[in-house]
């Protein structure tokens, strides 16, 4: 593809998440409508058809009133309740989607990088990623700070797109572009969780029943078997014994082994060396609880486990990451790689693999090629001729190693470097 054609397939890939987020909310606002819907008309229906099973409802006039005042009760209840969800969740929601879909598709009509609608485009793009990054760890204020000060806005029209960084920006206009809320709400219940309580994942657990079923999750079990613990570290025998009843036993088919050795956990101090029942009673599993958690609620709004950020750089220090970034003889000073904390990012990726070669010089970061030759001293050490240029104006016509200015020599005794 030419380099100066966009590669509009490309940039969805890391956009994925950033469109399916409000369409898995809708999803859970439809699923609620069509829980409410079910649920009412089942029972109107009922009601209807008790009634025209009666061989002479003329004969009760007033049961039968009574009864369809009831129905048209229900569904008028139904009516409010969905018009409730609708302007509470459905609509706020669809908004959302729209103007991210908005967002995403101003880019399609544009046919360079180098246009300024891009640059634009990937400023936005750029802020919504720190956004991101500052809200997966922990840094919500940071986060709200930046969507506040950068002013997203999206607008579609002829699917341009600007950014308003020169006056605050309206925040119902930002909670469309990033996902504070989602991300406040994580933070919410990993908050409870650090306090050790089990309460606000266990709402969250409830809500989402259905998908986690489907998933296969466990984190409901988990939780359970927390609470289990702590009752048992209590010494709140005869509790903990309730408790398992209710919560752990309809577990049985699928964690049979854990529930036994949770009952045999009663017979355990907290102090307790005997291996199994010592990894119970582990502080740190509340540490686990909460990597759980996130895992599962990253995987039901489809997001992904690392930062976007982090994502996209892994994609840029992939292409650019060679041997030489790791040797501190070889760094170049304008190679994010050789950055010592940005190679620390970029050791989880590959190596780069290039079919042709660029060399480039450690003393400017500038390519070294035909009308800037690579030069080499009598020392081995090889640096572009730009370089020793301006060191033989300035020093008479000497020049010296920038890694070790006391080894000197003339020009003239400087040997162009071919490359086959």
């Amino acid at each position: 593809m030419s380099q100066d054609r966009l590669n509009v397939d490309g940039i969805m890939l890391f956009e994925q998440p950033f469109a399916r987020v409000p369409y898995e909310n809708y999803r859970k606002v439809f699923r609620s409508s069509q829980k409410n819907i079910e649920k009412e008309l089942g029972a109107v229906q009922n009601a209807a058809k008790d009634l025209a099973n009666k061989e002479r409802p003329e004969d009760d006039v007033e049961a039968t009133a009574k009864a369809l005042d009831g129905m048209i009760a229900r569904v008028e209840g139904l009516k409010r309740k969905l018009s409730d969800m609708q302007e509470s969740a459905g609509k706020p929601t669809l908004d959302v989607m729209r103007e991210r879909l908005q967002h995403l598709g101003a880019i399609e009509i544009l046919e360079s990088p180098n246009v300024p609608e891009f640059t634009r485009w990937a400023d936005v793009r750029l802020d919504r990623w720190l956004v991101d990054w500052s809200l997966r760890n922990g840094k919500e204020k940071t986060a709200r700070m930046i969507a506040a000060e950068k002013g997203i806005e999206v607008r579609s029209h002829h699917a341009c797109v600007h950014c308003m960084a020169s006056r605050p920006l309206a925040r119902d206009i930002i909670k469309k572009i990033v996902d504070i809320d989602l991300f406040s709400d994580i933070r919410r219940i990993e908050d409870a969780l650090n306090r050790k309580s089990c309460t606000e994942a266990l709402a969250w657990c409830s809500e989402n029943k259905a998908a986690l079923r489907k998933l296969k999750n466990t984190l409901e079990f988990d939780l359970r078997l927390q609470e289990y613990i702590e009752l048992a570290r209590a010494g709140k025998t005869v509790e903990a014994m309730a408790y398992s009843k209710k919560h752990l036993l309809p577990w049985q088919e699928t964690h049979f082994y854990q529930i036994v050795q949770a009952a045999a956990l009663l017979c355990y101090r907290p102090s307790t060396s005997c291996g199994p029942y010592k990894r119970l009673y582990d502080p740190s599993r509340w540490t686990m609880l909460i990597q759980s958690f996130r895992l599962a609620i990253y995987h039901l709004s489809t997001l992904p486990t690392e930062p976007l950020l982090h994502l996209a750089m892994y994609a840029g220090l992939a292409s650019l990451k060679l041997p030489a970034c790791y040797n501190h003889e070889t760094r170049n000073v304008d190679c994010p790689v050789c950055n010592s904390d940005l190679g620390v990012l970029a050791k989880e990726v590959p190596f780069s693999h290039h079919v042709n070669s660029t060399i480039v010089c450690r003393s400017t970061g500038k390519i070294m090629d035909a009308d800037n030759m690579p030069m080499a001293m009598p020392n081995g050490q090889v640096y572009s001729k730009e370089v020793f240029d301006h060191m033989a104006a300035k020093n008479g016509g000497w020049v010296f190693d920038p890694r070790n200015p006391a080894d000197r020599c003339r020009y003239t005794e400087l040997r162009k470097v071919f490359i086959s």
